[in-house]
């Protein structure tokens, strides 16, 4: 357990460092408000990227995000995107997978080290983004094939399939529009939980989760996460201070950046349509996956499992680093392009208006 306290596992930073971070901070916070996933799967790698142990960037991830989470579900909230019961109903089974989720993190940082942590956080990474990325990105593409909005935002047909069991206690969640037995909400709310606390990104099992098998629309899903990642990251965080793994100094420079990205992100989806917040989540999501599978290597030499030169672990560590850069810069261009043609068109949409109303006005 001592080695849970070893200050080895907090870095120097210099400007370039600090700088990066608040960034970091700034796009996660954006990606955040924008999908409601916490935004944390790029704020993980990022700080990973600089040397983080993976423990250590979980951890300080945690407790950055219910500050963040709790000013992001304020404001969807003014937007009637929120569902706060079904929000509380996920959090109360999340709050459980988060501290069996930490408890699993202390037992391979004891057996393996920081190189034991970092690999586990890794794979984690590649296994989740590559299985949820893949299924939000075809769900995009036929929501855009489809174009059609009733079809967006119905429930998948496991939803349909799992709303017509009756299970007591069943439960009507009223903005969601949708009832449900608790049964269903307790295994997507303990794996969101179990995730927030293996790799600070829960929402991507919660999201997806209660889109496609509680059956929410994507806007009530991604701003009822923000609900439950509060939650979580409160309780999460006690957790981790408690076995003094939170540097603060990180919580507080992503911190820094994402307060403001957050708002800006929600902000974001009363302008786009719903199938782009999809598109957004799978495009970094796979751009993220190729960043930890470069990484990889250091982790498995580090472990004595493969042999590679320290030259070629420093071009790959490099590579991953770059592609992590390339997540961030796809997540931010491509939310703030998307707002700034979808407020043009609202625009020109309110000018055409007013022009047609003093045109009827003129010829009365």
């Amino acid at each position: 357990m001592q080695d849970l306290f070893n200050s080895a596992n907090f870095i120097d930073l210099d400007v370039w460092a600090i700088l990066f971070l608040v960034i970091v901070g700034f796009i996660g916070g954006l990606v955040s408000g924008f999908i409601g996933s916490g935004g944390a799967f790029v704020l993980t790698p990022g700080m990973m990227s600089l040397g983080v142990p993976g423990s250590v960037a979980v951890a300080s991830n945690m407790c950055h995000k219910f500050p963040k989470a709790l000013v992001g579900a304020y404001k969807r909230w003014k937007y009637g995107q929120v569902d706060i019961k079904l929000g509380l109903a996920m959090a109360l089974f999340a709050s459980v997978g988060v501290q069996v989720g930490i408890k699993i993190q202390h037992m391979v940082l004891e057996k393996w080290g920081k190189a034991g942590s970092n690999l586990y956080v890794s794979v984690a990474f590649i296994v989740v983004l590559l299985t949820v990325g893949g299924y939000v990105l075809w769900d995009a593409y036929k929501s855009i094939r489809g174009n059609n909005i009733t079809k967006v935002q119905g429930s998948s047909s496991l939803a349909k399939k799992l709303q017509s069991i009756y299970l007591p206690p069943m439960i009507h969640f009223k903005t969601a529009n949708v009832r449900i037995s608790l049964w269903v909400v307790l295994p997507v709310g303990f794996a969101t939980g179990m995730l927030a606390a293996t790799i600070a990104v829960g929402g991507f099992i919660g999201v997806p989760g209660m889109m496609y098998v509680i059956g929410a629309s994507s806007l009530v899903a991604s701003a009822t996460e923000l609900v439950v990642a509060f939650c979580m990251g409160l309780g999460g965080s006690i957790n981790w201070a408690i076995h003094g793994m939170i540097d603060i100094r990180l919580t507080l420079l992503i911190l820094l950046g994402s307060l403001l990205g957050v708002q800006l992100g929600a902000i974001g989806t009363t302008y786009v349509k719903e199938y782009m917040i999809k598109v957004v989540m799978g495009t970094i999501m796979y751009i993220v996956v190729i960043s930890r599978f470069f990484a990889v290597p250091r982790y498995l030499t580090q472990l004595n499992l493969i042999s590679m030169p320290e030259k070629t672990l420093k071009i790959l560590d490099i590579v991953s680093f770059l592609f992590m850069c390339l997540a961030l810069l796809t997540g931010a261009v491509i939310i703030l392009s998307n707002m700034w043609i979808a407020r043009k068109r609202a625009i020109k949409a309110a000018e055409e208006a007013a022009h047609q109303v003093e045109e009827v006005a003129s010829t009365a």
